[in-house]
């Protein structure tokens, strides 16, 4: 158990000092975070409406932050480039996520071509039974999505990492609450970069 926890601490401080220098990027990641924890509290009563908050609202802000505000240049602070960082990446790197994002957009397509989507459902008969279809194949994406990096992470790496990394995604909405709460202040007072990362340690 010690080994695990000390290789959950390094995933989560990689992707810390890695891929959180905007501010923007964090202020953001809260805002996911806790659209994640209400998408968790909705998953147990309404796993359709939890799977539309978490794609669409916790996704979207969470995604948009390393997409567009992340900075992509050579890290001074880590002294790695964009490049390395990118192959390391334990879970899904840009490229990976742009594969994850397109399944997701493209998925609503499959429902509307075939309404029972090979007689999982019952045809919908309204706009708000396709809705509901939709958030419960947007669910089943985001767990395949889990359970593929995971059970790949036990081939490339070994079990430990991706069990691992699958613990750490579904824990993060609570670290980062803890990690960015304060990063909307920072910002608003016109801090664009975390000033900090050079200065913490693991």
């Amino acid at each position: 158990m010690k080994g695990f926890l000390e290789a959950l601490r390094v995933q989560r401080w990689d992707d810390h000092r890695y891929y959180h220098h905007s501010r923007i990027n964090q202020s953001l990641h809260f805002v996911s975070a806790v659209s994640f924890l209400s998408a968790y509290a909705l998953l147990f009563v309404y796993p359709a409406v939890a799977a539309l908050v978490g794609w669409l609202v916790a996704m979207v802000t969470r995604q948009s932050g390393h997409f567009f505000f992340e900075p992509r240049g050579y890290d001074e602070v880590n002294q790695v480039t964009h490049e390395y960082k990118e192959e390391i990446k334990v879970g899904y790197n840009l490229r990976r996520k742009i594969v994850l994002i397109a399944v997701w957009a493209l998925s609503p397509l499959a429902l509307y071509a075939d309404p029972t989507l090979l007689g999982i459902f019952e045809a919908h008969i309204d706009t708000n039974g396709f809705i509901r279809h939709m958030g419960l194949v947007w669910l089943g994406v985001g767990v395949a999505g889990l359970l593929f990096r995971t059970v790949h992470l036990f081939f490339i790496r070994d079990v430990q990492t991706g069990l691992v990394w699958l613990t750490k995604i579904l824990t993060d909405p609570f670290h980062d609450v803890k990690l960015y709460h304060r990063a909307p202040l920072f910002l608003m007072r016109g801090q664009l970069i975390d000033p900090a990362l050079g200065r913490q340690h693991p």
